[in-house]
């Protein structure tokens, strides 16, 4: 085994579904199709991925939440069927978004909740829950409900949450979905402790600068299938044969980018647009040649500037996510 904590080889996970009329149970299409890789310990593992793709039914897989439907996997040396209560000692999993606390007690309450399902001792567990509340910055709204908490502050009791049984593996899954950039940025920075503290993370998002700055290897799932994997630069230069034109102008409109899309040669555009510009990124397969065309295409939308730009882990993802879309 070595330094593998988590080992998947060839999950499959089929939910039944029933036929409206006959009221006969079919299995569905596969939400993981035959899902395979490897994490060490001390990793930030991405799974990356759209909605939809696969990633939360990985997780909770790995987090001995529900069986697959085929294969298997070990976390820390044990089975994820048959030695789950071993595995769950040892690991825990923060969620982003609203579930998973109780919001009619206080931050201190909801630890001291979840410290005894792991059957902490009330020493260690007082000691550890003080702890905890300074490290996510909570110790003075901890005898607050949670109701009045803020999202940014719900989200940090969720990491302090998920860190009450001390747990080797963290499975984070998009834990910084609907948060404001500042409290974003607060929650990348506690996940770089929690790694530097020597725990495993397994990081689910849909978020490319996230992945860029937080995780040491990727890989990409789109249909619960794994299209691509590697590190951040190793997923770069899959697409180093795609250049990049970047055109940002003051205005744009849907039928422009789809201008710009029937140009040939053109392999992807992404548009990202704020009240005062628009930013196209624009995939093709030679870009010295494809400026002066791109540019006439967006003439009439007050160009600020056209550039050649090196790709980046976004257009890496764009490229196989449509691509095997």
């Amino acid at each position: 085994m070595g330094d593998r904590v988590i080992v998947a080889e060839d999950l499959v996970k089929c939910y039944p579904r029933t036929n409206g009329k006959s009221g006969e149970k079919k299995t569905s299409k596969p939400a993981v199709d035959g899902v395979s890789f490897e994490i060490r310990k001390g990793q930030i593992f991405g799974l990356l991925g759209p909605n939809g793709a696969g990633k939360t039914t990985t997780i909770k897989m790995l987090g001995t939440l529900l069986i697959p439907t085929s294969g298997g996997a070990t976390v820390l040396d044990h089975d994820i069927v048959k030695d789950y209560m071993e595995i769950r000692k040892r690991i825990n999993i923060i969620s982003g978004g609203d579930r998973g606390l109780y919001y009619r007690i206080s931050g201190r309450q909801n630890l001291r909740f979840f410290s005894d399902l792991y059957r902490i001792p009330r020493r260690l567990r007082d000691v550890r829950i003080e702890e905890l509340l300074q490290k996510v910055g909570l110790e003075k709204a901890a005898d607050q409900r949670v109701e009045e908490y803020s999202r940014g502050m719900k989200q940090r009791l969720h990491i302090a949450r998920g860190l009450v049984n001390d747990p080797d593996i963290l499975f984070l899954d998009e834990p910084t979905i609907g948060l404001d950039p500042e409290i974003s940025r607060e929650v990348r920075g506690m996940v770089r402790d929690m790694s530097k503290d020597g725990k495993t993370l397994l990081l689910t998002t849909h978020n490319m600068n996230e992945a860029e700055e937080l995780c040491d290897d990727i890989n990409i799932i789109v249909g619960g299938k794994i299209v691509a994997k590697g590190t951040i630069a190793e997923l770069k230069e899959a697409v180093r044969k795609k250049s990049v034109i970047e055109a940002e102008v003051r205005r744009m409109t849907p039928d422009v980018i789809e201008a710009v899309h029937s140009i040939d040669g053109v392999l992807n555009v992404a548009c990202s647009s704020d009240a005062y510009r628009s930013i196209l990124r624009i995939q093709v397969a030679d870009g010295q040649d494809m400026v002066l065309p791109i540019a006439k295409r967006l003439e009439n939308c007050r160009i600020i500037r056209v550039s050649r730009e090196e790709p980046t882990l976004e257009d890496a993802y764009m490229s196989m996510v449509i691509g095997d879309a």
